[in-house]
């Protein structure tokens, strides 16, 4: 884990760029990271944008307690994380593990808040991964489904495909794997509503 080092030390000290304290972190891995709009886009949110890139479900879960040490009034924590440990040859079973450790490490730091998990996107670079992608996404959206009304998922897998089903290239950055504005635009629409809907609860 050790190549996380440099990014995990910037996060440590994410909070002193803030005038404010931040309620709603936005966790996991380049896609967070690479938002650039992120702050203008949830300002009405409190957001802190905690992405650190390449990172993988496992790291999120490892590195959470130094990540999170300088935020005490988080309640609601936003996660994509996932696709890394894909290409890293993890299991579907392994990432689903993983996450529900890091959900464990979140309320265990600041009791039980509305954790969201956003299912792992199709991309044109990673599609030789796909039916691992829509495994997993199955397994962690049943689990979540059972479990306590504070874990949320939220499907964007279709969001990103076009008419033949597969990845919408418009969607993308060159590399085929990042979003581009209009990706991170239509992700922006879809957890608007949904943080909506939380704070109204």
């Amino acid at each position: 884990m050790f190549w996380y080092e440099d990014e995990v030390k910037r996060l440590e000290q994410e909070h002193l760029k803030l005038p404010y304290q931040p309620k709603t972190a936005f966790y996991g891995s380049s896609t967070i990271t690479l938002w650039d709009s992120l702050y203008d886009d949830f300002k009405d949110f409190s957001p802190v944008n905690l992405g650190f890139g390449g990172s993988t479900l496992s790291a999120c879960a490892w590195y959470f307690d130094r990540v999170f040490a300088q935020f005490e009034e988080i309640n609601s924590v936003i996660i994509y994380a996932g696709d890394n440990d894909l290409s890293n040859n993890r299991h579907p079973e392994e990432i689903y593990l993983f996450l529900f450790q890091l959900f464990e490490n979140i309320q265990r730091r600041f009791g039980v808040i509305d954790c969201t998990y956003i299912s792992i996107k199709p991309s044109p670079q990673r599609w030789y991964l796909n039916d691992q992608v829509k495994y997993t996404n199955k397994i962690i959206e049943k689990e979540i489904s059972q479990r306590s009304n504070q874990l949320h998922f939220i499907d964007i897998y279709n969001l990103y495909l076009d008419e033949n089903h597969r990845p919408n290239a418009s969607f993308y950055q060159s590399d085929g794997l990042h979003f581009n504005k209009l990706g991170h635009d239509l992700l922006k629409d879809k957890l608007v509503g949904h943080l909506s809907t939380l704070v109204l609860q």
